[in-house]
Formats: C-alpha cells, sequence, structure tokens
C-alpha cells in the first residue's frame, strides 16, 4: 500500500464518559505511527502509551483519502457484504445491520463490533475501482504480565477482544483496543439490545504502559472480487487449524446410529426435526418440511450413512422417508411437490409460512428436494439398485420449474400453488432449481436445457456473486445476505461443468466455481476463537472451518459442510491450495461438534448434534437450568446431522 494513501486517525473513548471519541491527547495517551521503510509488506505498527490511567476504547482509523459516497461498499467479513443492503426496505420481520447514510433502524452510518463476530480480522472498504483496508489481531494475551496481541502459535492468557468497525459518512474502517457494539448490539435478528457504557470490554492501559498494534494494510485496484485476495492473506497470517478430535468415519458412525435410534418416527415416515433428552423420555417436535429443515436433508445423508456402516434398518427408514415424500408430495394442479406434510395433508404452509410475502411453492425447498432425491437415486444406482419413480419425480418438477424463468434468466424464488407460473424473484433461492436440473441432464444426458441453464448461471454470477451480494436464499430471513444460498450455486456449476463440452465454458465456470467457493469462505473461520461461554469454552471446539450463518444469524451452523464434494471437484483440475486447505478445515471441523460420549455438550446422548455452534456474543438465547446462557441448542436436530453426513459420506472421503 502507498504511503501517500494511508491516513490514520485515532481517537478514543473513556470508560464512564460521553459517547464520542476524542483525539487521545485528551485522554493523556500518545501514539507514534511506524509506516516502515519497507512499502511492500504493508505492516504498520502504531506504538500507544499512557501518561494516566486509561480503562476504554481506542479507535485506529483508516480512511481512503476520497470523498464519501453512497456507493461505497465495506466487507467486514460474516458481518457487512457492501451495505448489507442497506438501500433496501428496512421493514421487515428479521432484522439485520445495514448501512445508510442516515440512522434509521436497523441501518445505520456507522458500526462497530466486537471481533468474533467476524470470520477473519479484517475491514475492507471498496469504492471507484480499489479495495482499501488492514487486517489485525483479533485478541490480546498475556505474556510475563504484559499484554501483547495474539498471532497463530502465540501462548498465553487470553485478555482481551478487539473490534472492527466501518464508517460509510467518514469513508473510514476503524479497529479497537477493546471493543463495543455499537449503535446496537444484534443477538438475534429480534433481539436487539442499545449502544451499552463500555465495561468488561474495556481495554485498560497503565499510567506509563505501552501497546503496540501492528496493522496489515491493503490497497487493491479491481472490482469487489479482490476482496478474495486479501481474505486469502488474512488466512495465511491468522490461520489456525482446527482441533482434531474424531475420525470420519467414527463421526459418521456416531452421528447416524443417534438419529437412526432416538429421531426416526416411524407414523409420520420422517425423522424428528428436534429432539430434547427429558431424562426419562425423549420428546420430539417435529417441525416437518419435505427438505431444509427436516425430510431430505436428513434422510438422503442417512441413507448414504447407512451404505457406509452397512446398517440395513438405517437404509429402510431412509427409503421409507424419500418413498413418502415422492410418491405423496406432488400437487396435481401444478406437478410441483407440496413442502409439508401435516397430519397427513400436503400443503406450502411450513413453520416459515408467515415470514413469506407471497404465498406458494418455495424455489429453495423444491430445487434441494429434487437434487436430493437425484444424488440418492445416483448413489443407489452406483450400488446395483435403481428407483425409476425417483428419477420420474425428478423429470417432471424440472420440466416445470425450467419454465419459471423471468427474461433475466433468473428462476423465481415463489411459485403460484394453481400453475407453478413465477410469482416473485429477485433472491438466489431459485439457483436450487438450477442445481437440480444440472444435476438431472448430468445423469441422463439429456441436453435441451442447457442452453437456458447457461444464461441463468452467468445471470446469478453476475448479479450476485461477483458483488459478494448472495442474498435470498434462506426463506426465514427476509432476503439478507447468507452463506446458505451460494451452496446451491456451487453444486450447479460443478454440474454445468461436467456436462459441457467447450473447454472456453468449462474454464469459465471453473472461474466461477473458485469464486463461489471464495465467497463461501469469506464466512468460515480461519481461527479459533476463544469461546467464553460453556459448553463451547469447555469441550475444545473450534470455530476454524465453520462458517457464519448469515449477516442475520450470527452463529456457525453445519450446512457448509455439505460441499465437500464441490471443493474436491474443483480441485481435480485446479491446483489451489488455498481451497485444499478449506476443505482440510471443514473436515477436521466436521468431526468436532458431536457428543462423542453421552452429555458431553451437556446435553443428549452419544452422537447428538445440533444446528447451532454461537462462536461469539451472538444468538446466546438458550439457557442453562439455572438461567445462565448456552453456546449451543440442547437438542439433536437430524437435518443439521444430514450436513454433516452429506459432506463426509462423499465419493472422496474415507480415514
Amino acid at each position: 500500500m502507498k504511503r501517500d494513501k494511508m491516513n490514520f486517525t485515532l481517537t478514543s473513548r473513556r470508560k464512564g464518559t460521553s459517547t464520542e471519541y476524542i483525539p487521545l491527547q485528551e485522554n493523556s495517551l500518545n501514539a507514534v505511527i511506524d509506516m516502515g521503510a519497507d512499502e511492500s509488506d504493508g505492516v504498520v505498527d502504531i506504538t500507544i502509551t499512557a501518561e494516566k490511567d486509561f480503562s476504554g476504547i481506542v479507535r485506529i482509523a483508516l480512511d481512503r483519502g476520497e470523498k464519501p459516497s453512497e456507493n461505497a461498499g465495506f466487507f467486514l467479513p460474516g458481518f457487512m457484504y457492501g451495505t448489507n443492503r442497506g438501500d433496501a426496505p428496512l421493514v421487515t420481520d428479521s432484522k439485520t445491520p445495514r448501512l445508510r447514510m442516515i440512522e434509521e433502524f436497523p441501518a445505520s452510518p456507522w458500526w462497530m463490533v466486537r471481533s468474533d463476530r467476524l470470520s477473519h480480522p479484517c475491514a475492507l472498504m471498496y469504492q471507484n475501482g480499489r479495495v482499501t483496508g488492514f487486517a489485525a489481531s483479533p485478541y490480546y494475551i498475556l505474556q510475563d504480565g504484559s499484554k501483547v496481541a495474539w498471532k497463530p502459535g502465540s501462548s498465553g492468557e487470553f485478555c482481551q477482544y478487539t473490534g472492527f468497525g466501518c464508517s460509510l459518512p467518514q469513508n473510514e474502517v476503524w479497529y479497537t483496543l477493546g471493543y463495543e457494539n455499537a449503535p446496537w448490539m444484534f443477538i438475534d435478528s429480534h433481539k436487539i439490545t442499545d449502544r451499552r457504557d463500555p465495561d468488561e470490554n474495556c481495554f485498560e492501559l497503565k499510567s506509563g504502559e505501552t501497546i503496540t498494534v501492528s496493522l496489515y494494510c491493503y490497497d487493491y485496484e479491481g472490482d469487489e472480487r479482490t476482496v478474495h485476495d486479501i481474505i486469502k492473506s488474512v488466512y495465511e497470517k491468522y490461520h489456525e487449524s482446527p482441533h482434531r478430535k474424531c475420525s470420519v468415519s467414527q463421526t459418521v458412525r456416531d452421528i447416524s446410529e443417534a438419529i437412526a435410534k432416538d429421531a426416526w418416527i416411524p407414523d409420520k415416515h420422517c425423522y424428528s426435526g428436534f429432539v430434547f433428552d427429558k431424562g426419562d423420555h425423549f420428546e420430539n417436535r417435529l417441525l416437518p418440511s419435505i427438505s431444509w429443515t427436516n425430510g431430505l436433508s436428513a434422510a438422503v445423508p442417512m441413507l448414504f450413512s447407512a451404505h457406509r456402516i452397512n446398517d440395513g434398518n438405517m437404509r429402510d427408514q431412509a427409503l421409507d422417508c424419500i418413498d413418502h415424500i415422492v410418491n405423496n408430495s406432488i400437487n396435481e394442479q401444478n406437478g410441483l411437490p407440496y413442502l409439508v406434510e401435516q397430519d397427513g395433508i400436503w400443503s406450502n404452509r411450513g413453520w416459515w409460512y408467515d415470514k413469506q410475502n407471497t404465498p406458494g411453492h418455495a424455489a429453495y425447498l423444491i430445487g434441494q428436494s429434487v437434487y436430493l432425491i437425484l444424488k440418492a437415486y445416483e448413489r443407489e444406482k452406483a450400488w446395483g439398485i435403481t428407483h425409476d419413480a425417483w428419477l420420474e419425480f425428478a423429470k417432471g418438477v424440472i420440466k416445470r420449474t425450467e419454465q419459471c424463468r423471468n427474461s433475466d434468466g433468473e428462476y423465481a424464488y415463489i411459485l403460484s400453488e394453481k400453475t407453478g407460473a413465477g410469482k416473485e424473484y429477485d433472491s438466489f433461492s431459485g439457483a436450487w432449481l438450477m442445481a437440480a436440473a444440472a444435476y438431472y441432464s448430468k445423469l441422463t444426458g439429456e441436453k435441451q436445457y442447457i442452453s437456458d441453464m447457461l444464461l441463468s448461471e452467468a445471470w446469478y454470477y453476475d448479479s450476485y456473486v461477483k458483488h459478494l451480494q448472495c442474498y435470498g436464499g434462506p426463506l426465514d430471513i427476509d432476503k439478507n445476505i447468507d452463506s446458505e444460498g451460494i451452496l446451491s450455486y456451487l453444486r450447479a456449476v460443478r454440474y454445468l461443468h461436467e456436462i459441457v463440452e467447450s473447454d472456453d465454458i468449462k474454464d469459465k465456470l471453473l472461474d466461477h466455481l473458485r469464486d463461489a467457493l471464495y465467497y463461501e469462505y469469506t464466512f468460515k473461520f480461519c481461527y479459533n476463537s476463544p469461546v467464553r461461554v460453556p459448553p463451547l469454552s469447555k469441550t475444545g471446539w473450534s470455530s476454524c472451518g465453520g462458517s457464519i450463518t448469515s449477516v442475520t444469524n450470527p452463529h456457525i451452523h453445519p450446512m457448509s459442510s455439505s460441499v465437500m464434494d464441490e471443493m474436491a471437484y474443483y480441485l481435480r483440475y485446479r491446483n489451489d491450495e488455498y481451497v485444499r486447505n478449506r476443505l482440510e478445515d471443514t473436515i477436521l471441523w466436521s468431526c468436532q461438534c458431536h457428543n462423542t460420549f453421552d452429555g458431553e455438550f451437556d446435553y443428549g446422548k452419544k452422537g447428538w448434534m445440533s444446528e447451532r455452534f454461537c462462536h461469539s456474543e451472538g444468538l446466546l438465547t438458550e439457557h442453562y437450568p439455572d438461567g445462565s446462557v448456552a453456546s449451543t441448542w440442547f437438542a439433536l436436530m437430524p437435518w443439521a446431522c444430514g450436513s454433516i453426513l452429506e459432506g463426509l459420506t462423499g465419493e472422496a472421503w474415507s480415514d
């Protein structure tokens, strides 16, 4: 980064005073900024000395030296993407931090957040063909009584989180010693607290004490995808591997046997959505759906697990669920599957129904369901068993969904219950329909859909993936930016690459597959954050390798583990060490999230695993009996386990 483009401003806020950040000197602090002699390394060292005891927050701001613009975008990975669609409607059920020039809840012109709300310790801004910003340590440790910035390989007692932030009007990114969650703290999309006076989040400096902050600074020309180059650099600087806990084969056995034993509901032809251990009995919460949070998302990975461990009863359960959906779910009015069965009645009124602006069939579940049925079909056929009804089910649904594109080439978000026509668009959800159609074409050799799918793929890439603005995936977050949606696109591009013949198109699709993987990696932790809340704080659980769900749901969930095969597929064609390392992180993370013995995570039996891993202050809504917060849900959740099983039972994995 060129020295003449760096402009650092240091301010501070003392505990118990105004919320305003004032010059360091007014709080008896001094700073020396060392730009270094070598411009190529981009390292800036800032040494801060306290003339008097200080307890509060120190904020280091880097601006671009340009006029503020509403077109600027900021990237705090896992937390802020562009403006988090700050220009979109704010009056939604799910609230999430957004950037706007004028404060209008839940939007603000600026944000500050504790470091572990980010997957990587960096803050970047994009404007006028440049990406600028820095990376810095996410927390401080004590070494021989002194505070030092943590870096991989360093040892010492955890001392203090740092913080990151951004400002649209000042055109700045921020790093803080100590931290604030401001102007609001989002515990979840419905539980938001006001800004609080700094307390345990203060940074302490004694009179005469000195601290040095090292910033790795970046200033690259390029579009938003340049963020990926910086994230790769940050990964290399701060990567810390997940702890090795359980083997792949044992993980598959532990989880699948627990689901088969404790979650199967024979008369419902499916698994429980939640299973709670009540001591003398289990309590089930069904949460019915044909995929996503039940149904095929559990059954198909369980089928793969049954073959992996040679369990006939487990296979029978999975086949019962799949066959029941294939044989009974179709809406005769339009040829599309209904999404939910309740008390023997099929409909689209799932638990998410009242969160939809438009009623109807959701592309997210339709496409995911067909994709999973095709994946089960291919695996069973490889094992010598053909399910013609499964393929016919997929053929009929895809014939209908291939007609729901709009003039841009985008698949519908919601389809009509009467006709199957597209009713709502502007979302990434429809990429699941593309994934299903691409997979069907690969399995059958059918070519009639390929040209249209390539046009759709280009639309999703140019409109969403290229700008790191993938929104409208799952139905419960009001089209906010997430990591879930990209998982459908990864599958679609992988199978399109398999079926197209042009070398030029194949190469472009590999580029798109890479960029989509890199986008997913912006949500995937690169280091092991120091979790302070049990049970995760005491089990040796690692955050590295797990992906933050979305900018709306600030927890790590296992869904990204389901695309290990897509990572491996990319590596067949390109030697990308970054992807290889991320894949290894994902495998290791996936093998340490379940009980390896009864009650290991303070609930449940061996093999039990929930979907929720609270790595930060976000989503701490579960409680122990004494009222204290817990960092996971106390329930077995088969669909979440299914994401782990789908990944670990892929074609490439064994011990």
